[in-house]
């Protein structure tokens, strides 16, 4: 297992990022979890709303706690009756976050991600709260996840003016079949040096099962699923591992949902993709980012002739 930077923090996370919102149990959280720590394996994801999972966490991690980069999140719901338990507002962050803290038998977790954003609270409140956890030690970084780019590029000039702690992560659906992050959040995330952790790499298991789920697939996400079929067999690779490394190649990290540890191995392995594989790859399922990415491309030439500066 090879180790990125978070964000631009020195913290090292593994390529390939586990979630545990399935894990339910201890019976079936703990061999999920060797086998992954077994590869290198060090980012656990998990969230309030998740149910019994943070408590499975909790359980199986034990002392060996401080081994792994331990990462939540805050904002749904945990109480639909009481509309103040919910939202990224400083009440719901300090409730949920206690709440987490206990289940997890921590006293601090490595990452809190905002789970998603919440239009009815400014971003001010959001990040003035983080900062606070943070100073108080019972955060160490922090991320956004499933927001607007003009959002989380305004958090994080904020916190830099006012001395908050800023997001180090990004949290997006990122697959080979679900590409509208390369429109905004992608170019923001790399302009400012966040790591982008790609949920849903997989696409539901579309990429990595499609000759079992034929039936279900649309004619594009079946053209998608023959190609990182063809190049698996080709490379010696599973799907799942090409399909998580063309992720990975566009500069995201899997975030993957293991079930068994049959699952955590079909996705290990440092496959790397040749530029043709790539192209045939992208070639089945077309993505077009539109304006004002295309139009930006288009007037380039134009704008600065020969002093076009190509990176």
């Amino acid at each position: 297992m090879r180790y990125r930077l978070f964000g631009q923090t020195g913290l090292r996370v593994s390529e390939l990022l586990l979630g545990t919102m399935t894990l339910r149990s201890e019976e079936a959280a703990r061999p999920v979890i060797e086998a992954y720590a077994d590869a290198g394996g060090n980012f656990l994801d998990t969230a309030s709303a998740y149910g019994e999972s943070e408590e499975v966490l909790g359980a199986v991690l034990g002392r060996r706690r401080d081994r792994f980069v331990v990462a939540t999140k805050y904002s749904l719901s945990r109480d639909p009756g009481d509309p103040n338990a919910g939202g990224n507002h400083r009440k719901n962050l300090v409730g949920s976050l206690e709440q987490s803290l206990r289940r997890l038998r921590t006293d601090h977790v490595d990452v809190l991600w905002v789970h998603v954003w919440d239009r009815h609270t400014p971003v001010e409140e959001t990040m003035r709260a983080l900062d606070d956890v943070v100073r108080a030690g019972k955060v160490l970084y922090v991320g956004m996840s499933d927001a607007p780019s003009w959002v989380v590029a305004r958090a994080n000039t904020l916190a830099e003016w006012r001395g908050w702690s800023a997001f180090a992560g990004l949290q997006v659906p990122y697959s080979l079949l679900w590409r509208d992050v390369e429109r905004e959040l992608l170019p923001m995330a790399s302009a400012l040096g966040l790591t982008v952790a790609a949920w849903a790499p997989l696409a539901a298991g579309k990429l990595s099962g499609g000759t079992q789920r034929s039936g279900r697939l649309s004619e594009r996400e079946e053209a998608a699923a023959r190609a990182v079929r063809e190049v698996a067999g080709e490379l010696g690779a599973t799907p799942a591992q090409v399909a998580l490394a063309w992720v990975r190649g566009k500069g995201a990290l899997p975030l993957v949902g293991a079930r068994t540890p049959e699952h955590v191995r079909d996705c290990l392995g440092e496959v790397v993709l040749p530029p043709e594989s790539v192209a045939r790859l992208e070639a089945a399922a077309p993505f077009v980012r539109g304006f004002p990415a295309d139009f930006v491309d288009e007037c380039e030439p134009v704008a600065f002739g020969d002093g076009l500066v190509v990176r």
